[in-house]
């Protein structure tokens, strides 16, 4: 059977139980266009691993602070964030490491603070790895982290990339969110030959995506010529579900659970482990 990518859709069984957890494997969500489901992506991947056993870590990267909201947690309330353990010594990251009403679900936030990090951090040694450092002493405890970028190629994202052991790419199904593609795979390159060799693209996820529209189909369609096996044969849909999930503070894997939207990530998470790029 073909599936929405035009290319025979494998079945991606259930991820066997963990007879251990950790080290965690990093995932970047990354594309420096807004909008493109980033952050809907981190929250619906993460609970769906949760789901299957995993122990994942969601790490909000972003100044504006969406993923934390989209877990119920208020930014502007937060008096520990991302943001003092790579600014701060002595702040261990452990001590500002929150659970999600999710089960094996973890949230380290962000708020507006972290926007002068970019700024600071110029001026730091190995300005490109705080994030790896900081990250370090709780790879051990999770099986996934998933960093949720900032739509810009700045600093801080290049610090998620350096952290990262692989990146997905969300890009919605509209032709000029193509074009921003080639300038985000130019910086991941950038990142391979410089800072982080061991740095891969585990795939390009095709979100928002209306299959009555001639138009989405033919995004997606160019998207596999032009990228191959590296696109994911899961394929997120448009729906008005993950804005009401949102809205509720919860992912849609248990605001909805039965919901094809719900289940598009189920398989995201199956197919991820199936590739190897997840435990």
């Amino acid at each position: 059977m073909l599936g929405p990518t035009g290319r025979p859709l494998p079945e991606f069984p259930e991820p066997r139980p963990l007879a251990q957890h950790g080290p965690a494997r990093v995932i970047a969500m990354c594309n420096q266009k807004g909008g493109v489901g980033k952050t809907t992506t981190a929250i619906n991947l993460g609970a769906a691993l949760a789901e299957y056993g995993r122990r994942v870590l969601l790490v909000d990267f972003d100044p504006q602070g969406a993923l934390s909201v989209g877990l119920g947690i208020n930014p502007n309330e937060l008096d520990l964030t991302v943001y003092q353990v790579l600014m701060e010594r002595g702040v261990d990251v452990r001590s500002v490491v929150r659970e999600t009403a999710v089960p094996d679900l973890d949230l380290l936030p962000a708020n507006i603070d972290l926007s002068a990090a970019e700024v600071q951090l110029v001026g730091e040694v190995a300005r490109e790895s705080v994030l790896t450092r900081a990250l370090r002493p709780v790879l051990q405890d999770y099986d996934v982290v998933l960093i949720d970028c900032q739509p810009s190629l700045g600093l801080l994202t290049v610090n998620a990339l350096t952290a990262a052991h692989g990146v997905i790419i969300p890009l919605e199904c509209e032709f000029f969110a193509l074009r921003g593609v080639a300038l985000l795979v130019e910086t991941i390159e950038k990142v391979q030959e410089r800072l982080n060799p061991a740095l891969e693209v585990d795939g390009i996820l095709a979100t928002m995506y209306d299959g009555r529209t001639l138009h989405s189909r033919e995004v997606v369609t160019r998207v596999v010529d032009a990228f191959g096996d590296a696109v994911f044969h899961t394929v997120i849909g448009r729906t008005v579900k993950f804005p009401d999930a949102t809205v509720a503070a919860e992912p849609i894997t248990s605001y909805a659970r039965q919901h094809a939207g719900a289940e598009a990530y189920r398989q995201l998470a199956r197919e991820l482990v199936a590739r190897g790029d997840a435990a």
